[in-house]
């Protein structure tokens, strides 16, 4: 999905608390084709609200949780995917994404 991502303009890039090491070994051994960003003093990811409370095993815990942030070219937040499940989301975001700029394509071809 990423070449047709790029041919509407969009970027993508990810962002963790995790030290770059960690995630070139996880860029790698998922083979992604996106920049990693290594927020290890969470500025970023606090900024965004995407470090929550969180449970496993009834043990609750300070983590991550996987969202996606659609940010326009002026800043402007235009969509939130908060609790993002791999399986099918970059279809979800190049869809979204599409449909927002049919108005402009149309107008444009008139």
């Amino acid at each position: 999905m990423l070449a047709k991502l790029k041919a509407l303009n969009a970027e993508i890039v990810g962002c963790s608390g995790d030290k770059v090491e960690a995630q070139n070994k996880f860029k790698c051994k998922n083979n992604l084709n996106f920049p990693l960003l290594a927020d290890t003093q969470f500025k970023v990811v606090d900024a965004y609200g995407a470090r929550r409370m969180k449970s496993f095993y009834g043990k609750s815990f300070l983590g991550i949780v996987r969202c996606t942030f659609w940010i326009d070219p002026g800043g402007k937040i235009r969509k939130i995917w908060p609790k993002v499940k791999v399986e099918g989301h970059a279809a979800d975001v190049l869809s979204a994404i599409e449909r927002a700029q049919e108005p402009a394509r149309a107008a444009a071809q008139k």
